[in-house]
């Protein structure tokens, strides 16, 4: 029997926990189901996790595990890359056999780092003078 495991995944403002245990295969994400989660941009690149660990392992990985997702904050593309990072985690983890993990762990790395790495990088705050961050005043000198 195997345990229940919690990952979580970041991006920008949004935090996105997962919960791992035995199941039949179905993923939610704040308790919606994946298949018809909207707008399809966010979808597939929740996915994404899963199809490649679906190629490197050659069957189905996630045939005997539910994966609840729980995300906040952000906007809709920064949760779903905070998603596919808790369930890229998460599959890591859940995988037993140390040959396959090391594997899918390295086909992670090798297709995109933030799959395992959370994105740290954030808004930088603005500052007086200008519109933004950097952006500045023009100086006038007539």
């Amino acid at each position: 029997m195997k345990k229940i495991i919690n990952t979580s995944g970041k991006r920008k403002t949004a935090v996105a926990r997962a919960v791992f245990k035995p199941g039949k295969g179905r993923i939610r994400i704040n308790k919606i189901p994946l298949e018809i989660l909207r707008p399809e941009i966010a979808r597939l690149r929740i996915m994404e996790p899963i199809i490649i660990m679906r190629q490197t392992l050659g069957r189905d990985p996630i045939a005997d595990v539910d994966i609840e997702v729980n995300v906040k904050g952000g906007g809709f593309m920064g949760q779903a890359n905070a998603t596919r990072t808790a369930i890229a985690k998460g599959l890591v983890e859940w995988i037993e056999d140390v040959e396959e993990k090391s594997l899918l762990k390295s086909a992670f790395l090798s297709y995109d780092r933030h799959l395992l790495v959370s994105d740290m990088r954030r808004k930088e705050p603005k500052k007086f003078g200008g519109r933004g961050a950097r952006a500045r005043r023009q100086k006038s000198y007539r």
